[in-house]
Order: structure tokens, then sequence, then C-alpha cells
């Protein structure tokens, strides 16, 4: 859960909220490292360094969850054994989440990709790329249906493994949010590379927010997400973009140079971006967006 440079945390207290004079004073702003990545908070808030403190904890707890570099977290010790007895709920949530999209992209979008993005990045590190005997080989090993999740256990088949980078990040963003509107802020603006906007920005207006691929668009009470199939890639070329298609093992076609999804959480958001660079129209995206409330706010050719 590393390709995230930079996060940044705004929001600003409830206009009148009550407050000891003693306590009143400028932004607090907190720095370090989050995500695997450079982070910052600045809250507007008479208790700001205590509420910055609970945020900084609660990210590094659902790191404690989602990484994948962390040999610790729930999600490394279920890749490494195929199997997670009495998983943390945060996870499951997500997983539903992530299974509710998979059958909407009719199965583009699937965490079960993990081994085939091993195999990739290994291959492009000695600079080939897997043979399709290779990938059948990893295919084989089992795909989101070998997976089963409940309360007791989550487990897949041996050799399967799991990423939430498509999705994790924006489902963190998501529960920072309720942490802070849950302390009395109300205007929010949260970028883990998904945004999560509450409220409005600092004079008024909804948050106006710069897509990656040109233009931009404003959001209130709203996530938005982009994806890019080249925004990483395996290899030095730029040949092999990082979001692969779970059907056949290859990375996804050039057809998009972003896409963009404002959606009611940033986890759906980041979810349905991911699978759509996988489509090869802007209809097909849309109708999946409209399933979750969802839409496609700018989805640019290659």
């Amino acid at each position: 859960m590393n390709r995230r440079r930079f996060l940044t945390i705004t929001a600003a207290a409830t206009a009148g909220l009550a407050a000891p004079a003693a306590l009143a004073g400028p932004k607090r702003v907190w720095t370090g490292i989050a995500l695997g990545a450079r982070a910052s908070i600045r809250l507007d808030h008479p208790y700001a360094g205590a509420i910055a403190a609970r945020a900084a904890a609660e990210i590094a707890r659902l790191e404690g969850i989602f990484s994948l570099f962390r040999a610790d977290s729930a999600l490394s010790r279920l890749n490494a054994e195929g199997r997670l007895d009495a998983p943390p709920p945060e996870l499951l949530q997500c997983l539903t989440l992530a299974g509710a999209v998979h059958r909407a992209s009719s199965g583009a979008f699937d965490p079960t990709v993990q081994p085939l993005w091993a195999l990739w990045a290994e291959r492009a590190a000695a600079g080939t790329r897997p043979t399709l005997a290779e990938l059948a080989a990893v295919r084989d090993l089992g795909g989101w249906d070998d997976l089963r999740l409940d309360e007791a256990a989550i487990t897949m088949a041996p050799g399967m493994g799991l990423t939430l980078n498509g999705i994790a990040q924006g489902f963190i963003g998501d529960r920072v949010a309720a942490l802070l509107a849950a302390e009395g802020l109300t205007d929010i603006l949260i970028d883990t590379g998904e945004f999560v906007a509450l409220g409005q920005m600092p004079g008024g207006g909804a948050w106006p927010v710069r897509l990656a691929q040109g233009g931009a668009t404003d959001i209130s009470n709203r996530a938005l997400a982009t994806s890019a199939p080249t925004g990483t890639v395996f290899d030095q070329d730029g040949r092999y973009g990082h979001i692969l298609d779970p059907r056949t093992g290859e990375p996804a076609p050039a057809r998009w140079t972003g896409i963009s999804i404002t959606a009611p959480s940033a986890a759906l958001a980041d979810a349905l971006s991911t699978g759509s660079c996988l489509m090869a129209g802007r209809p097909e995206i849309d109708t999946m967006a409209a399933e979750f409330g969802a839409t496609c706010v700018s989805a640019v050719p290659a």
C-alpha cells in the first residue's frame, strides 16, 4: 500500500463550536508517515493536537489490517497462511464491498490478482515478461469464487493471495473522515490518493479537486478516485501497467489515460475506478457506477 506519495488531511471545526478562549489558536499541523507515504494533518479545532494524534493512531491501526508491507498485518498473515481466524471487522467490510464491485464489474475488479502482480513484478525485474503458461498456472491457483469469508474465518485455496491496493486506501480515508466528523469537524478534505470531502472549503463552496488526466471537479459530502492503467508500471519502458485483468492475467489494455469516479465513499470510488480501467467503453462504466449511486466524471481515451 505504498503507491501514494503523499497523504493530506484538512479539517475545520463546526461553526460556533464552544471552546475555552485559552485553547483558541492557529491551525495544528501534524506531519509523519501514513500508508507508506509522507502525511500531513491540518486541523482548525481547539483540541487539534489530541484529534490529530487520534487520527494518526487510527491510520496506523488500519495499516495493521491492510498493509502488504507489514508481515504482521492481518492481510499479510492471511496471504501467508491461507486462513485468518476471527478476522477484523474492517477487513470483512472491505472484502464484502470488493465482492459487490467484483460482481458488478463482471469479474474485472478482483483482489485475488496478488499472485499475478507478484509474477509480473518478478519477471519485470529480470527484464522479461511472464509466459502464457506461467500466467495460466497462476490463474489456476484460484480466484474470487475460491475465497470464503465470515466472522469466524477467511480462507482461500493454497497459493492464492489478496491485494487491497485498489480499495483499502479509500476505505481508510472514509474511516478517518468518520473519526474527524465524530470529533465535531464538519469541513473536511482527505487526500489518500482518493479524496473524501465533507462540508465546504474555507471561504465557502464545494471542494475543487484537480483531475490527474486534466480538468477539475467540485465535490462535497462525496468521494472521488482516479485510476490509470499506466499510472504505475512494472517495467522501465512503461509497457506493462499495474492494473491486471484477472480473466487473462495481462495488464489492462491502454484504452484509457485515466478514469475518475465520484461515489458515496472513497472505498467504493477507488474500486469502481480500478475496475473501469478494464472496461471497453463508457456505457459499460456508467452502468456499473449507477448500480452504486456513483458517477463517472471523466474517462479520457488513450
